[in-house]
C-alpha cells in the first residue's frame, strides 16, 4: 500500500497523523534511531502463518515474536514465521519488510503486541523503507481493531 493509499484511508477516518521521508533504513532498530523513536515504541510488523492464514503480529522494533505466546492468543494450532514468497503478493505497492501495520486493509488479523498499547502514539513503516508514520494508538486500535496480547518478553 503506498503512502498515498494510506494517507487517504486515515484522512477518511478524520485521524491526524505524522509522516516523515527519511534516509533508506532496512531494520526496525534502524529506524526507531533514525526517525528518534525509541526502540520500544516503534511498531515492527511481522508476517505470520496462524494455521495456514496470512497474520500480522505488531511487536516493539527492540522485541521479537514469541510463537507459543501468538499461538495461545490467536487460539492457532499452529503459528510460524512466513516466507516472503507466501505475503508478497498479499501488501501490494508495499516494500517487502515495510509494510505498514493495518492487516485490515489487506485481509489479515493484527496482534499487538502489548507493550506497544500503552504508548500514546505508534510509529512505523509507511509501506517503504523511506517513509514513516506516526499516529494516535487510540485512532490505530480504532481503525484496525487488533487484539492486543502479550507477544514478546518483557524486560
Amino acid at each position: 500500500m503506498p503512502l498515498d493509499a494510506l494517507r487517504s484511508f486515515l484522512d477518511s477516518n478524520a485521524v491526524k497523523y505524522v509522516t516523515v521521508k527519511h534516509s533508506p533504513a532496512y531494520t526496525a532498530q534502524e529506524l526507531a534511531a533514525l526517525s528518534h523513536v525509541p526502540g520500544k515504541d516503534w511498531a515492527k510488523t511481522v508476517m505470520v502463518k496462524l494455521d495456514g492464514k496470512m497474520a500480522m503480529a505488531v511487536v516493539p522494533a527492540s522485541g521479537r515474536v514469541i510463537f507459543d505466546l501468538l499461538r495461545e492468543a490467536s487460539g492457532a494450532k499452529e503459528a510460524e514465521l512466513a516466507t516472503e514468497r507466501e505475503f508478497t503478493d498479499l501488501c501490494p505497492g508495499c516494500e517487502v519488510g515495510a509494510m505498514p501495520p493495518f492487516g485490515n486493509l489487506f485481509g489479515m488479523a493484527v496482534y499487538v503486541d502489548e507493550a506497544l498499547a500503552e504508548d500514546a502514539e505508534i510509529a512505523f513503516n509507511a509501506g517503504t523503507h523511506t517513509e514513516m508514520m506516526r499516529l494516535p494508538f487510540s485512532d490505530f486500535a480504532r481503525l484496525v481493531k487488533p487484539k492486543v496480547v502479550r507477544l514478546t518478553r518483557r524486560a
